[in-house]
């Protein structure tokens, strides 16, 4: 079973080398009962921790069931723990706040032998605390925390049990009934080491082993029949217990998600305080977020409302000996500049020439001041102003200064009460007007309120209304987006050609692109969003480092248990499993609050401000991610930092 040949142990305290095994070699055939005796720093723990793989070797041969120690990586050796061997410590390290059962229980998390959460509870009731499966730790007794100790060693059915002052800790008739059981064991076949000071517990065993100064010093035998061996597991054995399978995949994270929930429970406050900082930052995120994307599609509607692939041509103003004149002092537009760039200008849709002013407007009893815009039916479709209700007025009805108008949604409400103005008369500065139709709702700007306007015929408001002889704008609809710079180049050398105009005056009009501004406002837009969300994700970014910091914490507090999930058979994967799970939870159980905050604010800012948002799943998906990937990151390396522990570190821990 057992094969030490020259065993060496050196441990460094500060300056001090402190020689703990000095070329120990002993063998322990299967079915053994030992006890290993010495006074205190004679080596004897060392020993054993060397023999259960708690501890390694600094130089010599130590064989366990015919395999080399020295050639195992740690998690072979947590591996052979888990199947091999079973341990009895001298301070039980019993899990605190959790029962009996599960305590048992705990080694069938990482082992591969097969056996079932079923057989825990047979072996409390064999070591008789079948009524105590629900007690927690702290309401056992001394000899009832051993004997659920002794359990746990069994849950595993292993071949060697190591028990470090098994009754050290007891009373007499508790000791008497421990190792009444220990005895049992053994006569079952189980190799039995035991580590103690007391010689009426070595008087037990068949052999006796005294060691002094980490040297083996006497090595006793008593007359007993021993104990027919138990077979070892073999390679295939092992790598045939479907540890790798979707089941037992699946049955182990449940597992590390229910011994992390137990965990964060066990802290509630730290845990809530833990949370708070992912549950601000998802909320940020998601509030953000959705006030970025309603100002986005604000912006992208008043964007559709100017019309695609425009330009804007209009005079501007002009200096003359340092005084400055009016916008079309200079030069004025006039509608046969219009025809002219419909007819020489190559890719044009539509031309809309323009007059503007403001009226007074009367109905019934109401009176309303408004914006007056004379224009041509292309109109309609250059500024995406095709009317909801009616019709817009014809090239025949423009032709011949017909009273006709459209109005718009300002223009309903307040002048016409929200009911349906079409075929009724206004007075538009004392000249009737009969509405025909009610353009579309475009809402407002910083500098004016688009729905506060009538249009009519160009040739109504320059006769009849406004008094102007020539226009003040004209709006030119481009076929694309790639003819927008030609088609402004030949329309600045056309009003240049058509006005005489010399190089002084070349900046008394002026040729607006559209899409510039709008490439313009929807990158601003962007840019808003981004600056928003990047603000926001700062949040998270603290929240992860407090869950970075409580998961530190976490792991210093719980080095013991580590140590203990490490002895019995855990890998370094099932404790970064384990403490990146906790880390998760309280991302994601943050991350969901967050999103019911975020969505609440998000509801409170639209109702209550009056600001537009817009909550997508696309936002609230980026923050679920963000959540998960900040308890990834920020829990990786307190979860790398315990899985790295030494098992008898772990254990010395104070």
């Amino acid at each position: 079973m057992i094969e030490l040949t020259d065993v060496h142990k050196t441990y460094r305290m500060g300056d001090v080398n402190v020689h703990a095994l000095r070329g120990v070699s002993l063998t322990i055939e299967p079915g053994e009962c030992v006890a290993i005796m010495g006074p205190s720093g004679s080596g004897k723990s060392t020993l054993l921790h060397v023999l259960g793989l708690l501890d390694v070797p600094d130089r010599g041969s130590y064989r366990l069931a015919g395999r080399e120690v020295a050639q195992l990586d740690e998690d072979s050796l947590a591996a052979l723990r888990g199947q091999v061997i079973g341990f009895v410590f001298q301070q039980f390290n019993l899990l605190p706040r959790t029962t009996a059962l599960e305590n048992v229980a705990l080694p069938l998390l990482y082992g591969a032998n097969g056996t079932t959460p079923a057989r825990a509870q047979q072996l409390l009731q064999e070591v008789g605390l079948g009524e105590r499966l629900s007690h927690r730790s702290n309401q056992l007794s001394g000899g009832q925390q051993q004997r659920v100790a002794i359990a746990r060693a069994l849950v595993n059915a292993p071949q060697l049990i190591l028990a470090d002052e098994p009754t050290g800790n007891l009373d007499s008739a508790s000791a008497e009934d421990i190792m009444a059981l220990l005895r049992d064991l053994n006569t079952r076949g189980i190799t039995l080491v035991l580590v103690t000071h007391e010689p009426e517990i070595a008087a037990h065993a068949q052999r006796v082993i005294r060691m002094r100064d980490g040297r083996v010093q006497s090595d006793e035998r008593r007359p007993s029949s021993m104990n027919r061996p138990h077979p070892m597991p073999t390679k295939a054995a092992v790598a045939a217990d479907g540890r790798a399978s979707w089941s037992v995949f699946l049955r182990e994270m449940r597992a590390h998600f229910q011994q992390a929930l137990r965990a964060l429970l066990a802290n509630r406050i730290r845990t809530a305080l833990s949370m708070l900082g992912i549950l601000i930052g998802v909320a940020a995120v998601v509030a953000m977020l959705a006030l970025g994307g309603g100002a986005r599609q604000s912006i992208e509607t008043q964007l559709a409302s100017m019309g695609s692939n425009l330009l804007v041509v209009r005079p501007g103003a002009h200096q003359v000996g340092g005084v400055a004149l009016e916008a079309g002092a200079v030069t004025r537009l006039t509608l046969e500049d219009a025809e002219a760039i419909r007819s020489e200008v190559a890719a044009i849709l539509r031309v809309a020439p323009s007059v503007s002013g403001r009226a007074q407007v009367t109905y019934g009893n109401k009176n309303w001041n408004t914006q007056v815009q004379g224009t041509t039916p292309d109109y309609a479709m250059v500024r995406a102003s095709v009317p909801v209700i009616g019709r817009f007025f014809t090239a025949e009805e423009d032709r011949a200064r017909v009273r006709v108008a459209v109005v718009g949604q300002t223009l309903v409400r307040e002048v016409f009460g929200g009911a349906s103005p079409l075929g009724e008369t206004m007075m538009v500065n004392r000249v009737p007007f009969q509405v025909i139709g009610v353009l579309p709702e475009k809402g407002a700007t910083t500098w004016r309120d688009q729905d506060d306007l009538i249009v009519i015929p160009l040739t109504t408001a320059m006769r009849r209304l406004l008094g102007k002889e020539y226009v003040d704008t004209i709006d030119v609809q481009v076929a694309n987006a790639e003819a927008l710079e030609p088609a402004q180049e030949a329309i600045r050398e056309l009003v240049i050609r058509r006005h005489h105009l010399p190089p002084s005056r070349i900046d008394t009009f002026d040729i607006r692109n559209m899409a510039e501004l709008q490439a313009a406002l929807s990158e601003t837009s962007r840019t808003m969003s981004w600056l928003l969300a990047s603000i926001a994700a700062i949040s998270l970014l603290v929240g992860g480092i407090g869950i970075m910091n409580i998961m530190l914490v976490s792991v210093t507090e719980r080095t013991r248990e580590i140590g203990l999930r490490k002895a019995v058979g855990a890998k370094r994967r099932d404790i970064l499993s384990q403490f990146l799970i906790e880390a998760l939870v309280i991302s994601i159980a943050g991350g969901a609050v967050g999103i019911v905050l975020g969505w609440a604010i998000t509801f409170a800012m639209a109702t209550l401000a009056g600001w537009a948002t817009a909550l997508s799943v696309w936002s609230i998906a980026l923050a679920v991610g963000f959540s998960a990937a900040v308890g990834i990151v920020f829990g990786l390396w307190p979860a790398r930092k315990a899985a790295s522990l030494n098992p008898i570190d772990a254990l010395r821990y104070e």
